[in-house]
């Protein structure tokens, strides 16, 4: 063999060498996660996150210049956000390693969200892995949950056009700018966001799944319905926006309500109880029930109902918003990306008039 080769074959081996012990080195990264999460470990002990809520969202923060995302959801589309940059978009990955493309060496703090929504099923994320230290993350110290329907999911807030296909809703879902992340982020809160498209609290759209409701999805960490929800979250505001399905549609005959003054009732008498369990549970948290002048102001009627009596019963920490003026230029008329922010700013003045924080 002459040098040349001698050279090469050495180069070879050494690459080799450091391949494998880089690939050895490869380590899960602590995460800091966001929404309701099913977290178990696998033989290995290391991490795995299921969710089915939209707006769930990772954190972790390392110093080096290697970061691989490991997927298993075919479902959902995500964004992701290194230093705070522009995000790059990761759609429906599939059992995937991701490389973070062009890191510098250096501490970098790293974002992974879901923006899409799902309602049938659950996806996986597997971590974040890299053979370079872990750093700290900044821990929040504000909580904020947003409870509701298609409005707070971000329901095709950034579609084009009113008129949408399923395919095209589902890519012009961005949950991460609807109003609840908006909000938050703008507080630097942690936050979750508990809300399914069509559902309401006693009636879904055009009465669709009568067994169902999202007071009686809440409960639970997935869809899935498997696991009860429990954790150490502990908000300090509480936003809930249910009513847009109970009332926007005409009562189908079979419906289990005679007349709408029935549904009216049910509406009120079921909504009192969910916020007074949610107020057993968060004693100290400021709730803000929201609804628009729509319909006629029914919902708009129903919702200052259950805040007068939820007052009447000696519960202070509780207001509203009434909202109007939206353009509703999102898909099949609802709220669009700048509908959003309106709807954002309009919170954030009232919790700071409110000195929640």
């Amino acid at each position: 063999m002459n040098l040349t080769r001698f050279s090469i074959a050495l180069a070879g081996i050494a690459l080799g060498t450091s391949l494998s012990v880089q690939a050895a080195e490869l380590k899960q990264l602590p995460t800091h996660t966001g929404g309701r999460i099913l977290v178990t470990s696998n033989a290995q002990g290391e991490q795995n996150y299921e969710y089915s809520w939209p707006g769930v969202y990772f954190e972790t923060a390392f110093k080096g210049d290697s970061l691989t995302l490991k997927f298993d959801d075919n479902q959902n589309n995500f964004q992701l956000i290194v230093d705070g940059g522009k995000p790059i978009a990761i759609n429906k990955p599939g059992k995937q390693d991701y490389v973070v493309p062009g890191l510098q060496q250096g501490k970098h703090v790293v974002r992974l969200e879901k923006i899409s929504e799902t309602q049938s099923s659950s996806g996986r994320f597997l971590g974040f892995y890299s053979d370079d230290k872990p750093a700290t993350l900044p821990k929040r110290k504000r909580q904020i949950e947003f409870i509701g329907d298609s409005y707070t999911v971000g329901y095709g807030n950034v579609s084009p056009s009113r008129e949408c296909n399923d395919a095209q809703l589902f890519e012009t879902t961005n949950s991460q700018l609807a109003f609840g992340p908006l909000t938050a982020k703008h507080f630097d809160a942690d936050y979750q966001i508990n809300a399914s498209s069509g559902f309401g609290i006693v009636r879904n759209y055009n009465g669709t799944s009568p067994d169902k409701s999202l007071i009686g999805l809440y409960p639970f960490t997935l869809y899935s319905n498997n696991y009860i929800y429990t954790s150490d979250w502990q908000p300090q505001v509480i936003v809930i926006g249910l009513g847009t399905n109970d009332f926007s549609t005409k009562l189908n005959e079979g419906e289990r309500w005679k007349t709408r003054n029935d549904l009216q009732q049910d509406y009120i008498n079921k909504y009192v109880e969910f916020v007074k369990s949610l107020q057993r549970k968060n004693p100290k948290a400021q709730f803000v029930l929201m609804a628009s002048t729509n319909a006629e102001n029914e919902i708009a009627n129903q919702m200052t109902s259950v805040l007068e009596q939820l007052k009447a019963s000696g519960m202070k920490n509780i207001d509203s918003i009434i909202f109007s003026g939206l353009d509703f230029q999102g898909c099949h008329w609802h709220p669009s990306a700048k509908d959003d922010k309106i709807l954002s700013d309009l919170l954030v003045q009232h919790l700071q008039s409110k000195k929640v924080w």
